[in-house]
Parts: structure tokens; C-alpha cells; sequence
């Protein structure tokens, strides 16, 4: 079988945007699993949106991704020390901590300077 080269280009251009769609963030496959996991173990001090409802809790919204990542495998290791979060890190995969962290860095945020 042979194709044309509007045949190769069209193949070319399915492919290209196939490729943008699986490079979306991996909770997105995925948002009702994260959404759930956000809910059931973050919001309570993180919030929905990633800013913190507790006094001393972390806001998380437009934090980047690979210090997320980090920090969660910190706690689940132990080398970063934090009674609750402890706990909570050490129940979640690799796949969760990675959509967690997607979650929250997708988040957008603006910043003001103080005048």
C-alpha cells in the first residue's frame, strides 16, 4: 500500500494531535480518581483550590510540580517529618503523588507586589 503525500501529511497531522492530547496532565485521564483523593485527604487543610484553610498549612495552588512530587515522597519515605502528613503520604503510589501533584501545580495563581 502506498500514500500520497497529502495522504502522509494527513496521517502526519492526526498523529501530531494525537500526541498534544497525551500530553495533558496525567490527572486528567484520570479527574474523577484525583478529584477524590483531593477531597477524601487534602482539602480539609489544602483546600479544593490548593489554598490552605489551617492556620501553618501549606497553600499548594501553583506550587511546581517536581517540588510536590518531592516533598509527598519525602513524607511517605519519612525524611520529611510531619505527623499527619506522614500518614497521609504513606498510603499513596507513585501514580497518586503524581496526580496530586498535577492537580495542585496546574492551578493557577496571580501575585501581586505590595506598593
Amino acid at each position: 500500500m502506498r500514500i500520497s503525500k497529502r495522504g502522509s501529511f494527513g496521517l502526519t497531522l492526526l498523529l501530531a494531535i494525537s500526541a498534544g492530547f497525551m500530553l495533558e496532565p496525567a490527572f486528567a485521564a484520570d479527574a474523577g480518581a484525583t478529584r477524590h483523593l483531593v477531597q477524601t485527604l487534602c482539602q480539609n487543610c489544602h483546600g479544593m483550590d490548593g489554598v490552605s484553610v489551617l492556620p501553618g498549612a501549606p497553600n499548594l495552588s501553583g506550587q511546581q510540580k517536581e517540588y510536590l512530587i518531592q516533598q509527598l515522597r519525602a513524607y511517605r519515605a519519612g525524611s520529611r517529618q510531619d505527623a499527619q502528613m506522614n500518614v497521609v503520604a504513606k498510603g499513596l503510589s507513585d501514580a497518586d503523588i503524581e496526580h496530586l501533584a498535577d492537580w495542585y501545580s496546574s492551578i493557577k495563581v496571580s501575585v501581586e507586589m505590595p506598593k
